[in-house]
């Protein structure tokens, strides 16, 4: 799987990690459980083979026991929080958005203290303060309300604005291709990706690398890619696979 001529990018960026005897910092974000699948069970098992931590971005208002069982015994695994009901009230014509300003801010900030107070009780084990909002969107509004509800990051897309009223632990490389195919991206696509996330690090920039997949949809394409990418990664000298707790302070 991982002698693919499309790796090759990946592998000569990170024997220039390796030769500079520097180690990349990654961490894998997947998006939207709620119960016990046989694609959840696909997900953790590559989790385990390879010893890759991960971060379950989880719906609260619609999960409860049976996930919370599934997971308690699951090493190197963390619960988030994903928005509330993950419902659009967005208009239209506008981009995607739970956590918006569509509705009235009490509301909005009373469901996550709710989606916070339920994750935390059901995987008291394994959850971790942070807030990853729906498609990745939150009015900048809510950010400085987040903590007083024990939330002390939150995880979008993309590289993080400086000086936020709270951490942002975000992802960068998303496998899925959204806008065409809803399948997974070509691997090429994607190393290439990768690759320059890794080249800013090398050049100074300190923020870790997320990975974000979305284990309900995933498509042979994307699932070859999650192999493939442990495959070339999880054993190598120049990355370092970290839980997503590391980076909360």
């Amino acid at each position: 799987m991982s002698d693919r001529a499309a790796w090759q990018p990946l592998r000569d960026e990170l024997q220039r990690w390796a030769d500079a005897g520097r180690r990349a910092t990654l961490w894998f974000r997947d998006d939207d459980a709620i119960e016990p699948t046989a694609a959840l069970d696909r997900l953790l098992a590559l989790s385990d083979r390879y010893a890759v931590p991960m971060t379950l971005a989880v719906i609260p208002a619609y999960t409860g026991e049976p996930l919370a069982a599934r997971l308690a015994s699951q090493k190197a695994l963390t619960v988030t929080v994903h928005g509330w009901t993950h419902h659009n009230y967005a208009p239209d014509e506008t981009k995607k958005q739970e956590l918006g300003p569509h509705r009235p801010q009490a509301v909005v900030l009373d469901e996550l203290r709710r989606g916070f107070d339920k994750l935390k009780a059901l995987h008291p084990r394994q959850f971790a303060p942070m807030l990853v909002p729906p498609w990745n969107r939150i009015d900048k509004a809510l950010l400085p309300e987040l903590a007083a509800f024990g939330y002390r990051a939150v995880s979008v897309y993309g590289l993080a604005k400086p000086d936020q009223p709270i951490a942002l632990v975000n992802t960068h490389v998303d496998i899925m291709d959204w806008h065409g195919t809803h399948g997974g991206r070509a691997h090429g696509e994607l190393v290439g990706y990768l690759v320059r996330e890794l080249q800013n690090r090398f050049d100074g920039n300190s923020e870790p690398i997320g990975i974000l997949t979305h284990h309900l949809v995933h498509d042979a394409l994307a699932w070859d890619f999650i192999a493939a990418l442990f495959e070339e990664t999880a054993a190598h000298a120049a990355v370092d696979w970290r839980n997503v707790g590391d980076f909360m302070g």
